[in-house]
């Protein structure tokens, strides 16, 4: 008796063990994932797309949360609940983290990429030699890395009027994103720059507070820009390619084995942008036009070497510590 009552012990105590294991093994971690894109939105689509395949091929153990349009705050909101772990990743400009690493806003940095595929590969945390270099600061400096990066399109200029050259836009208000490169850039453009969350964007053009913009096709669709906007000027300034920056404890306390199926899962996703902003692009623009957006390109006089040269010197004027990277970026194949 005392025999089978000590099997029995034994049997319901490796039972508990195993039992304990095997809840641990299949443990599921949840993952808040915050951004500021609308419904529809190319970084919407993204995000949730990447949250689908990382539950399915991970069985279950990691769930992505996505939290979008601003839900967890703006974007400044979103980068400090990552540092300090309250939200455990998102995704914006490269440029948003700039206020922990300056540099890391040189992956947003103007007539920098030959196309949207480059800027894909130049910005690829595993294989991109200026971006680990600026990872290291992330970790060290705001507790956070950059595991992904996806297109977004590429970004345009409106306006209530028509613009041609910087001359056009002097003495004028532009809204930019709220970080220090997108002012360099309006200044480089001949504008007066103005910070707004893209969230009190239509508001500020509805008021007069800003008199243009800049954002992607898609983006200028979805915000329903045409409402107060007349003209896109195509000067196709910047290839728009977000970082995904996740907490950097949280990120280390998930398996090696499932960090590698999530980066391998937001570089797939990340490819498949590219073929959504082709098949999207010529959609928009004809959307646009149908609400009445006038598009102005070359042909029509708008002068893109006058901006390029205007924004390069006044990028090389506010951040000449960034020739290094800049160089590294380019080289890129």
């Amino acid at each position: 008796t005392v025999k089978i009552k000590l099997k029995k012990t034994m049997f319901v105590a490796l039972a508990f063990a195993s039992s304990l294991a095997y809840s641990s093994a299949f443990a599921q971690t949840k993952l808040r994932y915050a951004h500021v894109g609308v419904a529809n939105a190319p970084q919407t689509i993204y995000a949730d797309e990447v949250a689908k395949l990382v539950k399915e091929r991970t069985s279950g153990r990691i769930e992505i949360q996505v939290f979008p349009n601003s839900q967890l705050g703006g974007v400044g909101e979103m980068v400090d609940g990552i540092k300090a772990g309250a939200i455990a990743m998102g995704h914006h400009d490269f440029a948003s983290l700039g206020k922990i690493v300056p540099a890391t806003a040189v992956f947003n940095t103007p007539f920098v990429y030959r196309d949207p595929e480059h800027s894909l590969r130049a910005t690829d945390s595993r294989s991109s030699k200026a971006l680990q270099e600026i990872n290291k600061q992330l970790v060290d400096k705001g507790g956070m890395r950059i595991v992904g990066s996806f297109f977004q399109g590429t970004r345009q200029l409106t306006s209530k009027e028509k613009v041609l050259s910087p001359k056009d836009m002097a003495g004028k208000k532009y809204r930019g994103v709220p970080v220090k490169l997108w002012s360099s850039m309006l200044t480089g453009m001949g504008a007066v720059a103005t910070p707004v969350e893209v969230s009190e964007l239509a508001t500020a053009l509805a008021t007069g507070l800003v008199i243009g913009q800049e954002n992607p096709l898609p983006n200028i669709f979805n915000l329903k820009l045409y409402e107060g906007q007349k003209y896109v000027m195509m000067t196709s300034h910047m290839q728009s390619v977000l970082s995904v920056f996740v907490n950097e404890k949280i990120w280390q306390g998930i398996s090696a084995a499932d960090r590698k199926i999530m980066e391998d899962t937001m570089a797939e996703v990340g490819r498949k942008t590219l073929d959504w902003d082709k098949e999207t692009s010529a959609k928009y623009r004809k959307d646009l036009e149908a609400k009445g957006m006038i598009f102005v390109e070359s042909k029509d006089g708008l002068d893109l070497e006058a901006f390029r040269r205007s924004v390069l010197a006044q990028v090389n004027k506010d951040f000449p510590e960034w020739s290094t990277y800049i160089e590294e970026i380019r080289n890129v194949k």
